[in-house]
């Protein structure tokens, strides 16, 4: 990748022993000792490449994977999944304004200029301080400015801008502070998400506790249960949504359900 998080990346690749000659101007380098290419691309295009195209692994900031996903249709996602927070490159996505002047409060700016290289993240954020719905349109006005955006309010483009801020040492620097957050951050390493948002969950359970679980896992159509061999218990397996299996599996150990698994599903002719 390139950007804020290239240098720690290197060193990541370093410590792991890939070897690689990258030539300059390209963005492509091939490993030496793995039969791996390496792509560096800025940070805000690695969601789409993962996402939709044919890279296995890449490492971003969590903002960047936000950022895409709320530029998307409701219900879309980016196509990648967190797979490891690598502990590096953590900074938080903040509301800033001039340091002495009298804006204090993010529902300040409604209604004025504010300037980022996220967009989506913050029409996202003011659509909720005006009470809208995504979509409709915003008094504020939000404009799009690659770099340079703590250097907005200064030459007059902006009251307020959205940036990364890191130790804070450049904030400080261009006479702004920080008046709220809209994302906090840090480097991840992402791969494509799995095709199906399903995960299948398998469980055993008290057969007379076996219309709760039910209800809790209906599955896309009915659960399959198996009777076992010791009396009045069942086994049940189930579809259940990927994002909501965390709140199922604690649903299903209150109503006596032990044994509980959930595996993803690799492959698969579901609708």
């Amino acid at each position: 990748m390139e950007g804020r998080l290239q240098q720690a990346t290197l060193e990541l690749l370093a410590g792991s022993d890939i070897q690689f000659r990258r030539e300059n101007r390209l963005d492509i380098a091939l490993v030496k000792n793995m039969d791996i290419a390496l792509i560096f691309l800025p940070a805000a295009d690695i969601p789409t490449f993962v996402g939709e195209g044919r890279v296995d692994l890449g490492i971003t900031g969590r903002d960047q994977v936000a950022e895409h996903d709320a530029n998307l249709p409701e219900g879309e996602t980016s196509g990648v999944e967190e797979v490891l927070d690598l502990g590096f490159g953590g900074c938080k996505l903040q509301v800033q304004v001039p340091e002495k002047g009298d804006i204090s409060e993010a529902k300040q700016l409604v209604g004025r200029n504010v300037v980022t290289s996220f967009t989506s993240l913050s029409n996202a954020f003011f659509a909720k301080l005006e009470g809208k719905a995504a979509g409709e349109k915003l008094s504020t006005n939000i404009k799009f400015v690659g770099g340079s955006v703590e250097a907005a309010c200064a030459l007059g483009v902006a009251d307020g801008i959205v940036d990364l801020v890191e130790s804070g040492e450049t904030m400080r620097a261009a006479g702004l502070k920080a008046i709220d957050t809209v994302v906090e951050s840090t480097a991840v390493l992402v791969n494509p998400e799995t095709p199906t948002k399903f995960v299948l969950c398998q469980y055993n359970i008290p057969r007379d506790q076996l219309v709760a679980a039910c209800k809790i896992t209906p599955g896309k159509r009915a659960p399959t249960v198996t009777a076992l061999e010791e009396e009045n218990w069942v086994a049940v397996s189930s579809m259940v949504e990927k994002k909501r299996i965390a709140t199922v599996m604690d649903e299903l150990t209150k109503v006596g359900a032990v044994d509980i698994l959930t595996l993803n599903i690799a492959n698969s002719r579901t609708n």
